[in-house]
């Protein structure tokens, strides 16, 4: 499969976004990359209370499919992390790698 790379940006609930950071640099990230995901960066927009962050998946399966295998997985359901607790919106958009060759 292709490499795909989604850009993430999510508003978060406010007063919470510094522990959605704690927790997705502490929880989320690890499990990622255990399971072949790369980060690429992730960025904190305080005045719009957003957390946005580059993901990226390549290997043999398609990125849903292993999207889906590590929202099934033991360690994920151990995290007891809802995103909704945080989330009021979430913004997933796929993009690609522009060359930047003049």
């Amino acid at each position: 499969m292709a490499k795909t790379t989604q850009l993430r940006t999510y508003t978060v609930r406010e007063g919470m976004l510094d522990e959605w950071v704690e927790r997705w640099r502490a929880e989320i990230v690890p499990l990622r990359l255990e399971l072949g995901f790369a980060i690429g960066g992730a960025w904190v927009d305080r005045e719009r209370n957003q957390f946005v962050w580059l993901i990226s998946y390549d290997g043999p399966e398609s990125f849903a499919e292993r999207n889906a295998l590590y929202w099934a997985s033991p360690e994920r359901k151990a995290m007891n992390l809802d995103p909704d607790e945080y989330l009021v919106h979430t913004d997933d958009c796929t993009v690609e790698t522009v060359d930047l060759q003049l």
